[in-house]
């Protein structure tokens, strides 16, 4: 059987991306299970290192495109993207922002989300890139009860058939039956609910101070976060370095670093290409499943 054939984004070129990636098409451990073919900008296109540009953006961007494009054909059978820089999309005249937005856009995928994907835990987003205030208006149950069920039919990819999931609460203690907020009693409870009463093994909302740490410890495979933080800081903490981002719901396989573009650094050789090291042995290993 050949190896999976694996597109590595360069990210924005003015950041660490094009480092990383170059780093993880060449590391022994990733050409030992998969073909890394890197996408960036054409030949002799240069852009100077930690500098924000809309050039820059539109780079990253026209990477992405080709080699979504790549993989929709089955050209390639997975990407691994390098780290884009939002402000440098919008200063490109692009809308999305970020990676997953635009990647459901390319496939026409109806629903996707964003999953953090670690050996001491993994956290599923409901809401992604939006402001804080925003979030109670957004977490409804439709939206709770497709993030369990697109999380319930993925996760017997990375190896667990019927996954145990759990749903953190929005408001301190849960909301402690609605003392410090509803939505857990209006949203979250009836589309755990719901789930159950299709079978899924999911439970909810528990208080989030203490649910990442109850993950860890193996209570359960996988935890729904309400926003961004709430879910990322946890798993930044566990595994920084480590942890892969995965779109749920795509028609192709897609991981990513769990880092930014880091213009601070780019171009002095300091990047540590290890999460891109391990977002391309993950796209490798979903690719051979899936194949």
């Amino acid at each position: 059987m050949r190896k999976p054939r694996v597109a590595l984004t360069a990210g924005d070129p003015s950041g660490i991306g094009p480092e990383i990636a170059a780093a993880a098409a060449a590391d022994p451990a990733v050409r030992e299970i998969c073909d890394p073919i890197l996408y960036g900008p054409p030949a002799g296109q240069s852009f100077q290192s930690g500098l924000l540009s809309g050039d820059a953006g539109r780079a990253a961007y026209d990477a992405i495109v080709r080699a979504t494009a790549d993989a929709m054909r089955g050209t390639v059978d997975a990407v691994a993207t390098a780290p884009i820089n939002k402000e440098a999309f919008r200063l490109a005249g692009l809308s999305w922002s970020g990676h997953t937005d635009l990647l459901a856009h390319l496939t026409g995928a109806p629903r996707v989300a964003m999953m953090f994907h670690s050996e001491p835990l993994r956290v599923v987003l409901a809401t992604i890139h939006v402001p804080l205030a925003e979030v109670p208006a957004l977490l409804t149950r439709e939206l709770l009860e497709e993030t369990i069920a697109l999380t319930a039919r993925e996760l017997p990819r990375f190896g667990w058939s019927t996954p145990r999931i759990a749903v953190a609460g929005l408001n301190p203690h849960a909301g402690e039956h609605g003392l410090f907020g509803c939505e857990e009693e209006t949203a979250i409870v009836p589309a755990v609910l719901a789930a159950r009463g299709r079978g899924v093994d999911v439970a909810g909302p528990f208080p989030a101070d203490t649910l990442f740490v109850r993950a860890m410890r193996g209570e359960f495979d996988v935890v729904i976060a309400c926003y961004h933080d709430q879910g990322l800081i946890p798993v930044k903490l566990a595994a920084f370095g480590r942890a892969v981002n995965v779109t749920l719901g795509l028609p192709i396989v897609r991981t990513s670093v769990d880092h930014g573009t880091a213009f601070d650094i780019a171009g002095k050789g300091l990047a540590d290409p290890g999460s891109m090291i391990e977002a391309v042995r993950l796209a490798a290993k979903l690719a051979v499943g899936r194949t």
